[in-house]
């Protein structure tokens, strides 16, 4: 199994939700998140005053999968997030060694038919 973390721009969430939807995905989290890449942030005007928002807003989603199932994950977060613009966000894939649902005890078995 594997951990897919995305990091995209908020408003593409529900573009990356519907698509991950049509690929079998059963559940994820969702977290909203601060940070910045090579954009270092970017300045706003509030009030007549210009500052500069060093954390951007984006929003981070983790799904868990078999590892088959992976690279149409992948690709499928890409393509629903991608707007071709500088802050499109980031995907990473991290080994997960063991899943235990805990209502039932039940191992081994990631939230996501392949």
């Amino acid at each position: 199994m594997k951990k897919v973390e995305a990091i995209i721009k908020p408003f593409r969430m529900d573009e990356v939700k519907a698509a991950l939807s049509s690929v079998a995905v059963q559940g994820m989290t969702v977290t909203e998140v601060r940070g910045f890449g090579r954009q270092k942030g970017h300045k706003e005007v509030y009030r007549g005053a210009e500052y500069v928002v060093e954390l951007v807003p984006k929003i981070k989603i983790e799904v868990v999968v078999p590892d088959q199932a992976v690279s149409r994950v992948v690709e499928t977060i890409a393509k629903a997030a991608k707007t071709g613009k500088i802050g499109d966000g980031k995907i990473f894939v991290i080994p997960v060694d063991e899943a235990v649902r805990i209502r039932t005890g039940e191992k081994g078995k990631a939230p996501c038919k392949s």
